[in-house]
């Protein structure tokens, strides 16, 4: 439903009224808004969705529990096209996929839950967005300082000649797999664990986990972004679709707040994400891992920065 709106200069401007959300803007606004950020972020595995929340809250003026929920349907509907395109490139790591999504199930039930039990009131929920997006920003920083070799890695082939992701044993002890001639490992049940806890904060900040998880799988673990990228976005997608549903479900039993999520305002942010992340996963491989990390690190620690500043100014 379109309103007309009054701007101080007494010019009238055509907006969208989204109900739940009591949000008027132009449409192509948020559809724009999360092209942009999705292209960006979904080069390391990052719907954008983190991001994105902070735009809802600060800019939309959207702050009840269910922007959050809002913010899974973003990721339920654009990130598809990214995976499919990991996928097609033989850059899916399927264990360590399996890994995030069965670590981060629980995690996102319990973290929705904590979201509108213990944090309905948007300016703690600033604080507490603030403090994650800054962990994220500073292991990333982190990981740039440390000019490990993989940062400077460049793929600049295209079609059958980009590099492929071959596992070479799968264990509950070690995963080791191949890629662009380079063994790496990781121990499955330590990266199960930390997804447990990445999903519930994934849960509460209603992005999935995937913006706290890749990171971690790059800077802590030593594992090559170009080949987690696909694992992570994958994860979060089926953590979000968890989360929607989760939320919907708890709309029944918190009837006093909004908690369903704003499914046409989701949905639109989500067609831009559609192509968003479509266009950063094909480009991806044309990016130095160093800029990637780059790009992700200052859009965290500005967002990250701004919330926790303005909470006590």
């Amino acid at each position: 439903m379109f309103v007309d709106v009054i701007e101080r200069r007494g010019r009238v401007k055509r907006e969208m009224y989204f109900p739940v959300s009591g949000v008027n803007v132009n449409p192509l606004i948020p559809f724009l808004t999360a092209f942009g950020v999705s292209f960006l972020t979904s080069m390391g595995g990052v719907s954008g969705a983190f991001l994105l929340l902070p735009f809802q809250v600060s800019v939309l003026g959207y702050t009840t529990p269910s922007v959050s929920a809002t913010n899974h349907v973003f990721n339920v509907v654009a990130i598809p096209s990214g995976v499919y395109r990991y996928v097609q490139e033989g850059r899916m790591l399927w264990p360590l996929t399996l890994i995030v999504i069965i670590g981060t199930l629980p995690g996102v039930f319990i973290g929705s839950w904590i979201r509108i039990e213990y944090l309905p009131d948007p300016e703690a929920f600033k604080l507490f967005a603030g403090f994650v997006l800054c962990y994220i920003g500073y292991r990333l920083m982190c990981d740039l300082l440390k000019a490990e070799k993989e940062c400077n890695l460049k793929m600049v082939n295209t079609g059958e000649l980009t590099p492929r992701v071959k596992v070479l044993n799968s264990s509950l002890k070690q995963v080791e797999f191949d890629f662009n001639d380079r063994v790496y490992s990781f121990p499955p049940l330590l990266v199960y664990s930390i997804c447990f806890f990445v999903g519930i904060v994934g849960g509460i900040y209603g992005i999935g986990g995937g913006a706290i998880i890749a990171p971690f799988f790059v800077a802590i673990i030593g594992l090559p972004v170009y080949a987690v990228a696909g694992a992570a976005l994958m994860g979060t997608f089926v953590t979000s679709v968890a989360g929607v549903i989760f939320y919907h479900f708890l709309a029944q039993f918190y009837t006093d707040m909004s908690v369903s999520p704003d499914w046409l305002l989701g949905a639109l942010f989500g067609a831009g994400g559609i192509l968003g992340v479509y266009l950063g996963a094909r480009t991806q491989k044309y990016m130095p891992a160093k800029a990637i990390k780059a790009i992700l690190c200052a859009c965290v620690l500005f967002v990250g920065g701004k919330y926790i500043v303005g909470f006590f100014i």
